[in-house]
């Protein structure tokens, strides 16, 4: 039987070579109606590509596909090592997808992973991808989730206790004295920085004195941080926070650093608690306080929760990280 060829889907969806190759492999550079279009050629004559037929030939393709949410982070950085240790100790790759906060991206790195057919997928979701976890797993490919849970209870987990996180920056922050508190943090929408929040109020709200107040960023980069730093700092200082529960460390490195610039003193003024405990947490200017997150493990330990599905091993259960406070200089030393 003659190898269907991007040829023949580009005869049968009216377009050229070119087009469909940029539809399948870099579908931002062409429309959406176009890409349907073109995927819809593919599918309905049974397309398969290269690379991926020989992979097929071979009887597996050798990798793990993974997305995360921003690898500039570095806990997603980590997250993405502890895979990778895994992965290799068992002859597999990782291909990983770097959404970027954006949901698009994140969901078209889920549909390249079904066409190199990726042996299983890691997933740190941004935003909601039922319909393409379905599929994939429809095609074969089971799912871990990796820094989440599935509320359906379909989908095997690898995530952390956000809600005792939260809980244990601002208990910190109260049993030093502070009262004002404010949780730092970009899109509520996400779970974990919800969960965050969540677990800071239930603190606060155990000390009738006390009050927390949400800031919103667009985004958890340290330049942003810094800015908001610098904005907190021209409050009057009987209306600024005393104590700051921020969603990452990157935020609170550079919130750190923009109220340290402006003339206001950490922790004598403003007491600062991030999350994760990246490296650069404990070699900032001010050594960061902060709710130690273990990426590279939570990594390793979904990809040989995934490897031991491909596997048949048999059904894993959930595994919950609970969370862990390092006391530095963010918060040490004032009451």
């Amino acid at each position: 039987m003659k190898r269907v060829g991007i040829r023949d889907v580009a005869q049968r969806a009216g377009v050229s070579i070119s087009t469909v190759s940029n539809a399948l492999n870099r579908p931002h550079m062409v429309s959406a109606p176009l890409v349907e279009r073109v995927r819809s050629a593919a599918d309905q004559l049974g397309y398969v590509p290269l690379h991926a037929a020989q992979q097929l030939r071979a009887g597996r393709s050798g990798l793990l596909g993974m997305t995360v949410i921003n690898i500039a982070n570095p806990f997603f950085a980590d997250m993405v090592a502890g895979a990778e240790d895994a992965a290799s100790a068992a002859g597999l790759r990782v291909l990983v997808g770097n959404s970027s906060d954006d949901v698009a991206k994140e969901r078209d790195h889920l549909e390249l992973f079904e066409r190199v057919q990726v042996e299983g997928a890691l997933v740190s979701p941004f935003g909601p991808l039922e319909p393409w976890l379905q599929r994939l797993r429809g095609r074969g490919i089971p799912v871990v989730l990796v820094d989440a849970v599935d509320d359906t209870g379909e989908l095997p987990s690898v995530s952390f206790d956000d809600v005792g996180g939260g809980r244990l920056a601002a208990e910190h922050l109260l049993a030093s004295g502070r009262r004002r508190l404010a949780f730092v943090g970009a899109r509520a929408a996400v779970r974990q920085v919800r969960e965050r929040l969540q677990g800071a109020r239930a603190a606060v709200a155990e000390h009738p004195e006390a009050t927390l107040e949400p800031i919103w960023t667009e985004r958890t980069t340290s330049e942003i941080g810094q800015r908001f730093g610098e904005q907190l700092a021209r409050r009057d200082p009987g209306e600024r926070p005393d104590g700051l529960v921020v969603s990452n460390d990157h935020l609170a490195i550079g919130l750190v650093h923009g109220l340290v610039s402006s003339g206001v003193r950490v922790p004598e003024d403003v007491a600062v608690v991030g999350y994760d405990d990246i490296e650069f947490a404990a070699i900032a200017a001010v050594p960061l306080t902060s709710v130690r997150q273990p990426a590279r493990e939570m990594g390793r330990t979904a990809a040989e929760m995934l490897l031991a599905r491909i596997n048949g091993r048999g059904e894993l259960g959930d595994v919950v990280y609970q969370p862990e406070l390092v006391v530095r200089a963010s918060t040490a030393g004032a009451s």
